[in-house]
């Protein structure tokens, strides 16, 4: 819901650094990379109730998910880079909730368990209606420019974002802010079908 607000407040600052990077040799994928291994150790430092340090992590390996775009808009965008970009961020948002559920099973399993499971329906949802998109050739910037066509929703990164640095400030928090993100997260995997629904009903296509 706030990332096309979010892109025009951030995109002009991560652009002059992408370009930067760029000028001296640093591909879009090699920033990739290293985002998702910076939210892998955010991850880490997680499960062994190191929040803070995971939070600052979680950060960078967010600035950096930010900055491969900018970096492949400053050189040239490819669809393996898009690819490799949003591998590495189904990998990093699942890998929060099950850092927690490692860091207290007892209390924080199950909740795991459901928000990561309205993750996979709502990550399903939006592959699902990129891939109609493209064949139906249509396009969208709203959320800047992506490999990928970007469905709006109630909840996006920025929100996915600020739930994580919520949770690393009070990780006993963890089960009834997991609980009420999924069902948020539940919500946008249902609009945006409910979006698919009225979009492509009409179009026959062979499943």
């Amino acid at each position: 819901m706030l990332d096309g607000a979010m892109r025009k407040i951030i995109d002009p600052p991560l652009n002059r650094m992408g370009r930067s990077l760029a000028q001296v040799g640093i591909s879009a994928n090699a920033v990739t990379l290293a985002g998702m291994v910076m939210g892998l150790v955010a991850a880490a430092c997680i499960a062994n109730r190191l929040f803070l340090i995971g939070l600052a992590f979680i950060l960078a390996s967010r600035l950096a998910d930010g900055l491969d775009g900018a970096v492949a808009r400053a050189t040239s965008k490819t669809d393996l880079g898009g690819f490799f970009d949003i591998v590495a961020d189904f990998f990093f948002y699942g890998a929060i909730p099950l850092a927690f559920a490692v860091e207290n099973p007892q209390a924080n399993a199950i909740a795991s368990a459901v928000l990561l499971l309205s993750f996979h329906v709502n990550g399903s949802t939006f592959l699902g209606y990129a891939i109609l998109a493209e064949k139906n050739a249509l396009e969208t910037c709203a959320r800047g420019e992506k490999n990928l066509y970007f469905t709006d929703g109630l909840l996006e990164g920025t929100e996915t974002i600020a739930f994580f640095v919520a949770l690393c400030l009070w990780p006993d928090l963890f089960p009834p802010l997991a609980y009420l993100f999924a069902a948020a997260t539940f919500i946008t995997a249902a609009m945006r079908v409910w979006r698919a629904h009225r979009r492509f009903s009409g179009h026959q296509k062979n499943r």
